[in-house]
């Protein structure tokens, strides 16, 4: 006899499975990505900052800041270099030279002994003597307004010939419009004169008298080193 249990028909056994895999595709494109653990490194590297006025561009990891070089102070000697070492754009060294003497043509021998008393010694103070120090060449009245300019000061060396002459007239007037206000930078040396005889373009200021001891040299030495020590 045959049995009654029927046998299911050839496509229902094949639905099942399909049902299942339709199933898993729709769950599967359903889920979120996972995603990967990002290092603190990658996060900044990958994120790209506005600029904006407010903040400074940020430098990358290849760059590098360049130190700012030091400014080199090399030798500053106002005559060319003899060695002396100091800041050249300041101070007793922006200058060619600490002293300018002014003097009448006969008075030649007394300023080269003044200029060979503040030379010498440990001060060592540089002198401009015009016949010796100026140019061949050159202009006179260039090189004197030129040794003025270059000069911290200038020694008037006033005697009667001084008076008589026009040219010392015009190098103390010259001497004085180029720093008519700062003390200490002209320096008048009177001597063979009294005190009536001083010039009125000088009467706001002191001179040093010639009958001093060592003719008044040391007293203008000394008022040259005071003043060089007031520019550090």
């Amino acid at each position: 006899m045959a049995s009654s249990t029927s046998s299911p028909a050839p496509g229902s056994r094949s639905k099942k499975p399909l049902g299942k895999m339709a199933d898993w595709f729709r769950q599967a494109l359903a889920r979120k990505p996972t995603k990967m653990p990002v290092s603190p490194e990658s996060a900044l590297s990958d994120v790209s900052h506005p600029s904006s006025p407010d903040s400074p561009p940020s430098l990358g990891s290849s760059s590098e800041v360049s130190p700012i070089p030091a400014p080199s102070h090399g030798s500053a000697d106002g005559g060319g270099g003899s060695g002396n070492s100091g800041n050249s754009s300041g101070g007793r060294w922006s200058k060619d030279y600490d002293v300018c003497v002014c003097h009448s043509e006969e008075d030649l021998a007394a300023a080269q002994e003044l200029v060979s008393y503040l030379e010498g010694g440990a001060a060592s103070l540089r002198c401009f003597l015009q016949l010796r120090d100026a140019t061949p060449g050159g202009a006179i009245v260039s090189e004197l307004c030129h040794a003025l300019s270059s000069s911290h000061c200038r020694v008037l060396l006033i005697t009667p010939g001084f008076l008589r002459d026009p040219w010392c007239r015009y190098q103390m007037l010259q001497a004085l419009s180029e720093a008519p206000g700062a003390e200490g930078r002209t320096i008048p040396l009177m001597s063979g004169l009294s005190r009536a005889a001083y010039p009125a373009e000088l009467r706001y200021m002191y001179f040093v008298d010639g009958r001093g001891p060592e003719g008044g040299f040391r007293q203008v030495k000394e008022a040259v080193m005071r003043y060089l020590q007031t520019l550090g």
